[in-house]
């Protein structure tokens, strides 16, 4: 079954793209685009749901926004 997750990135002072999926604690990687960057977080998902029931599986809702500091 599909599922989708939720994806922040950001790029880092090398240059670098760095991809961090907030469901699940310590789940990051990077790469040198943005390409290779979301198909290393796809595999890093992939390795936190090993062992994982389709119950255990965090199904909860993620928010994101910005705000202006003048």
């Amino acid at each position: 079954m599909a599922k989708t997750f939720p994806i922040l990135y950001e790029e880092d002072e090398n240059g670098y793209f760095v991809a961090t999926c907030p469901f699940f604690e310590g789940c990051y990687t990077k790469g040198k685009t943005l390409q290779e960057a979301t198909e290393n977080i796809k595999e890093v998902i992939k390795l936190c749901l090993e062992g994982l029931d389709e119950d255990e599986i965090p199904d909860k809702e993620i928010l994101f926004g910005q705000v202006v500091i003048l």
